[in-house]
């Protein structure tokens, strides 16, 4: 067998390999969370979120909105340092981030059927 019939035979198959995997992967919620920060944004996004008093009061107050805390809960970066996820029996996580030229640090309880957002701060 020739060396360009062995490259043929491996893009054909290479080729319908990925359109094989194109169709079982299609409309499925599939992610690759493999960093630390990823997979803990991924745990707090599946639950339910809900609200300390003093941040409804602050959505209430004009200072933010859900949409703002939804970004940063999805695209933010965890603050290890800042953290104490092995608290019992819910870790306390940092998470900041920047939604419209304003850097934000939220407090997020993750337990393990909730997670309530325990601060929201604006830093300069």
């Amino acid at each position: 067998m020739k060396l360009i019939q062995r490259i043929g035979y491996y893009l054909g198959g290479f080729s319908l390999g990925l359109i094989i995997l194109a169709f079982f992967l299609s409309g499925k919620k599939t992610s690759c969370s493999y960093g630390p920060d990823a997979r803990v944004l991924k745990n707090i996004n599946s639950k339910k979120i809900i609200y300390s008093p003093e941040v409804k009061q602050s959505i209430n107050d004009k200072y933010t909105d859900s949409s703002e805390i939804s970004t940063i809960l999805k695209k933010g970066d965890i603050n290890f340092s800042d953290s104490n996820p092995r608290q019992a029996p819910c870790g306390i996580y940092s998470i900041e981030g920047e939604h419209k030229n304003r850097n934000i640090q939220l407090t997020v309880e993750n337990c393990d059927s909730i997670a309530t957002i325990k601060s929201f701060k604006i830093n300069s």
